[in-house]
Order: C-alpha cells, then structure tokens, then sequence
C-alpha cells in the first residue's frame, strides 16, 4: 500500500497531509506554525503530527512532495537576497522596460558588450577580463548573480560563457535568463533572471529544511516541489530554478480544491497569512497565464496558473487611513507577526510594552510594534542599515531599536531584505479579541487594538474607543477587498468585458449598487455567477460574509485548511522545452537549439531535427525532475508569408512537453 506525504509551507503555517493513494483519501493532517529562523522545526513538528495521526509509518511514505508561499510572499512584500546582474549586450535604456529598475531596486548591474542578433550570431564580442575584475569585487557582497544577454534564445553562449567564469571566480549560484524562456524580450528575461537569483537562497534553505527532517525520521521517498503550473518536479531542479515556485502554494491549492470538490466551473480563493490567491476553474481545469506570471506588480516569464495574488491574509498588516475628517482602514500588502503570536513566545516584553503604551495619554508612532531579528545573508549593508541591525539582537519594542527618525528608513530595508520582521495588529487579532481565533495570546491583541484605537482621524477623534469595535471594521474591510479581489478575477474572465479595467468595474458604483440589490428610482441586481471555494485555515471563518454580498454559493471544504500540501501529492510531473527555427536567407534554415545553432538546406529536416532534439531534452528534463511512463506531445507553430501565390516560411516554434506520474519509492514489502 502506497502512501503519500504532502507538505505546504506558508508564511504562517506549515501543514502536512497523508494521502492513501490506492484510497484516494485524507487519512491524517495536521498544522504547525512555520518557523522562519529554523524551518525544519515547523516542517518536522507537522510531519510527524500527520504521520502519528494517520498511523504510518515513516518507511511507508513512497513519496513527498513539498508546495510553498514563500517565494510568492517573497515577490509580493518585495524581499529577497541582494543579487547582481550581468546585463551583456544591451543599452542603458533597456533597464528601464519591463520592471526591471523595480525589481533591482538599487542592486548592481554590470553592463557589458556582447550578445547576439536576432539570428544568432555574434553581435560583438564578450569581455571576460572586465567580467572578472567586476565579479571578483562584488562577489562577496551578494548572494547570486542574475546574466541576461541579448537574444540569448537565439545563442545562449556568451550566457554559458559568462556563467562559467563567475562559478569560477565567486562560487555563487548564477542564474541564466535562456534557461528560464525561450521567449525575446531580453528586459523580462532579465527580470526573471533577477527574481530567480533573488530567491535561490530561500527556497534552498526550505528543500535543505524538509529533507533534513525526511532523513531524520527515516522517510526515503522522492522530494518533489509543486511548480507554477500545478505540475511537479524534482527538488534538485527547484534549488537552481526557484523562480518557477512562485504560485506553487496557489497552483497546488487549485489541484487540491478539484481534488476535494470535483467542482467543474467555481472560483478559487485560497486566503494564506500573507496573500489571497484567486483563479478559475474551468470544466475542471485552471487557465495557464499566457503572458507568464505576474506576482508583486512583476510580469515574469514564468508558466503559471492564471492567477490573480493580492497582498491580502490574515497576518495583513492594519494600515489607519487619517485623511479626511472620518478615515478608515486598509489591509497589506505586507505581512507582520500578530502581535498574538508574537506574545505567545515572548509574553513578558510585550506586554511590558503594551501597558507601557497604554500607561501614557498620547499615543506614540511605534506603539504596539515590535521588531524580530530573522538571520540571513548581510553582505551590501550600508553603515546605517548595519547599525539598526546590530541592535535588533532580540524581539523588541520598535522604538528600541530606532534613535533617530534617519533610522526608519534603514529598517524598512532591512524587511525588504528579510533581515528583520514587524509584528504589529493584523486581522488575526481582531479575531482573537472577537473570539473567532484562540491559538495564540488574546489579551495582547485586545491591548494592541485599543493602542491603535486612540489614534485620532482628520477631525481629531479616536478612530474606535472600544477594541471590539475596531476588530469587527478590521474583519469588515478583510470581507470588503476580498470581494474586491472575486470581482476583478471575475470581470477579467468574463470575456464580455475582454479588454476593459478590472479593477475599476469590481470598485465601479454600479457594481457596488448591484450587490446591494439597490431599489430606487433605479433597479439593479448583480451577483457571482460561479460559486466560490474558499480554502485556507481561516476561510471558515471569514468566507461566510464574502459569499453573502457576492449572493453566490460558498463551498467551504472539509479539508479546506490543507488543501496546498493535498494538492502537492496529486499532481503530474510535467517538463516543457521549446525552440525555433528560422530562415536567414533563402534556402536556409536554422534551429536555435540549447547547445547552438544547427544549419539546413531543407525546412522540414531543420523541424524534423528540432523536434527530434526537444523530445530528448524533454524526456531527459522530466526523468530528471522525477516522472515515469512519460507521455509526450508535440506542438508545431509556423508562421508562413504568401509572396507571388507561394508560402514563404519565415519562422517556426516547436514546443515539447513530456509529462508524467512521479516515480515513487518501492515498498518495504516488494
């Protein structure tokens, strides 16, 4: 009998399910808090709860596999190691397309000659000798290096070339942004790259994390890692292409929801700690994102569920809106600790500084937040920013570890950098002091909200003198921008609003009205035409209301709070190559393969030859990645221009997929 772990590893919680594969049941689950200093400790802590609830043994588990949020939390909150990019053939104006400049923020590029052009011949040169020079003085200022060259589709050598040498030089991980798409746009390419390089380090310590735990208690099945699209592969591949994490933890959770529900058509809203994950399900299936997947404002080259994450949890951090004479709230995009949680470690500093605050008549800039130090790389600190973080040795009050206001903006980038956390109020407060929530310390929530309370609006008042108040209009606007969200993914797949702004109809009046069933000299009624299922350990509890004023059906799964580690275990192996062939001139055709150009005279030998080497590449990728009884398909798109009554072939794109169930660990009885 074979049985199957599934693992998810969110901002806040780590949960762990055993499948009974030949059953196709749930037979145990459980959850652990996510431990960011040390994540085998929450990794192991909710393996072994699954495990001793199902009653398996740990020699019985013929496979793992492992879905995560953290490279998405990662994107959207903006945080990640310091990187470097090797920009190789392009002008000082291509920074400025795609993001780029957004997503470097403030990182070193080197500019360098080199590339090629559009048929893959060198366009000049590639400098190896300033590459060195550059390399050698950055190397320990960064934690990986991010090459993108121009047209390196085309011919990636001078990518290679340049990899080769900082390997050498550095030791550091590199990332080549050919090995991530085979699509142009040099500027996306180099974004992805840039992402990619920025989380090789986290997602490295989470696969060294599970594994660690897997060997301690005797699990010697396959590692596998959820990617983008839902399928699996091996956790070698993840450690060098991290980036294709980004939406595993929502891709999963989709395969899960139709494992669970075997809804046809739904919305799927997966609300996390960090970020409300939505999509559509469609005759069972979820869309692929045609133009790769965009996660924190980025638009990368990454195949991906289409899927529409906002900044938006249950840790969401409470923002009080003081324009105006009223005011209001906002939720996210950043995540913080709850204060909750924060007290159920460290009870006698935090409420040491909560009844301090509490103590006073005036209400400070930074009561009711603390700092946490979190470990990590350091290297490209400035001298200030190398201060603050000297003196967060510990979690303390915020206002300790700041002595002038120049220090804020220090801190702010050591979150960005993940060096250091915020806790502070956040919806998973306002539901312990509503008694919805009873895992952590109520009582410092209910001091952190009448804290944040005192705060005075544009007309002077206090924006609540009663805690409870205050959490209802939190877990009010949490219901609001979720609904927000429904709407936008709604309206963008609805096709008869192809083309016009989402975000603007799901906010419109009219749309507002409609929900509200508005009877007046004007009549309007509008609701969700799909039913919603609602995943996340706290849709329960939040899910009812969004369902109401969207007038839809909710479906709230049993399995609903672990439905990213069950959708881990029951999807596909699945690897994807592509290349094209093009015609320079006359009689002449060439195939931009991995390894180099290859030259013909006749156009169907050049795509008998290409499809002959993706389908290889294909196989060899998915074995790798750990799939058997590979299925593999072929897709030819060739673009032909009619001249004098005659086809002209002007340019081809073959793409491989090769797919398959991933192998498992024998049984200890076979």
């Amino acid at each position: 009998m074979a049985y199957f772990l599934g693992v998810d590893t969110g901002g806040t919680y780590t949960d762990a399910v055993i499948v009974d594969e030949a059953a196709d049941l749930v037979i145990g689950k459980a959850k652990s808090l996510t431990t960011r200093a040390d994540l085998a400790l929450g990794i192991g802590r909710a393996v072994d709860a699954a495990l001793a609830g199902a009653g398996v043994a740990a020699q019985d588990v013929a496979l793992v596999s492992l879905s995560t949020t953290l490279a998405t939390n990662a994107l959207v909150e903006g945080q990640g190691g310091r990187v470097a990019l090797i920009f190789i053939g392009f002008d000082a104006d291509d920074l400025e397309r795609g993001g780029l400049v957004e997503a470097l923020k403030g990182d070193p590029v080197i500019r360098l000659a080199g590339g090629h052009t559009h048929a893959g011949t060198e366009a000049a040169p590639l400098d190896l000798a300033a590459l060195e020079a550059e390399v050698t003085a950055l190397g320990p200022q960064v934690m990986g290096f991010a090459v993108a060259a121009r047209f390196a589709t085309r011919n990636p050598a001078h990518e290679t070339a340049a990899r080769a040498l900082i390997r050498r030089v550095t030791g550091r991980p590199v990332t080549c942004s050919h090995e991530l798409s085979a699509q142009l746009n040099g500027p996306k390419r180099a974004l992805t790259a840039v992402l990619n390089a920025r989380l090789i380090g986290m997602i490295d310590r989470l696969v060294a994390a599970c594994e660690r735990h897997l060997l301690a208690i005797g699990i010697h099945a396959p590692l596998m890692v959820v990617r983008g699209d839902g399928a699996l592969i091996s956790a070698a591949m993840v450690r060098e292409r991290p980036i294709e994490t980004i939406l595993s933890g929502p891709a999963a959770s989709i395969v899960g929801a139709r494992w669970l529900t075997g809804a046809s058509d739904a919305l799927v809203s997966d609300i996390g700690g960090t970020t409300t994950d939505v999509a559509l399900l469609r005759d069972g299936l979820p869309e692929i994102d045609p133009q790769g997947a965009r996660v924190g404002g980025f638009r990368t080259m990454v195949e991906a569920v289409a899927m529409r994450t906002t900044g938006l949890g249950g840790d969401s951090e409470v923002h009080l809106i003081t324009e105006g004479l009223v005011g209001g709230l906002r939720l996210g995009p950043r995540r913080l600790i709850p204060v909750a949680l924060l007290a159920a470690d460290h009870a006698a500093m935090v409420h040491a500084a909560l009844d301090r605050a509490l103590s006073s008549d005036t209400a400070g800039d930074f009561d009711g937040r603390f700092v946490v130090p979190m470990g990590g790389q350091t290297g490209g600190l400035t001298p200030r920013e190398a201060t603050v973080l000297a003196r967060i040795t510990e979690a303390m009050p915020l206002a300790q570890a700041l002595t002038t206001r120049l220090e804020v903006a220090a801190l702010e980038r050591l979150v960005a950098r993940g060096l250091v956390m915020i806790a502070g109020v956040t919806p998973s407060d306002a539901s312990h002091v509503l008694g919805r929530l009873e895992a952590w310390d109520g009582s410092a929530s209910e001091k952190a909200l009448r804290i944040l309370g005192r705060r005075r609006n544009g007309a002077g008042e206090r924006f609540a003198t009663d805690p409870s108040l205050l959490a209802q209009a939190i877990i009010d606007q949490l219901t609001a921008q979720t609904v927000d969200c429904l709407l936008e993914a709604a309206f963008d797949e609805d096709t008869a609003f192809a083309g016009q702004d989402s975000t603007a109809l799901a906010r419109h009046a009219l749309t507002k009205a409609g929900l509200g069933q508005h009877r007046g000299v004007i009549q309007l009624s509008a609701r969700l035409g799909v039913p919603v299922i609602g995943l996340g350990a706290s849709a329960p509890s939040y899910y009812s209301a969004v369902g109401e004023r969207l007038g839809c059906e909710m479906i709230l799964p049993e399995h609903a709070g672990v439905a990213n580690a069950i959708g881990a275990v029951v999807g596909q192996v699945s690897q994807r190559v592509s290349a094209n062939v093009t015609s320079p001139s006359e009689g002449r055709f060439t195939a931009h393969l991995p390894d180099g150009l290859h030259n013909f005279s006749d156009r169907d030998a050049a795509l008998a030859a290409t499809e002959t080497a993706l389908t290889a590449e294909a196989a060899a990728r998915a074995r790798l990645a750990g799939a058997e009884d590979l299925r593999v398909t072929v897709t030819r798109d060739i673009r032909e221009a009619e001249v004098e009554g005659r086809a002209m072939f002007i340019e081809a794109t073959l793409t491989v997929t090769a797919a398959g169930r991933p192998r498992v660990a024998h049984s200890s009885d076979a």
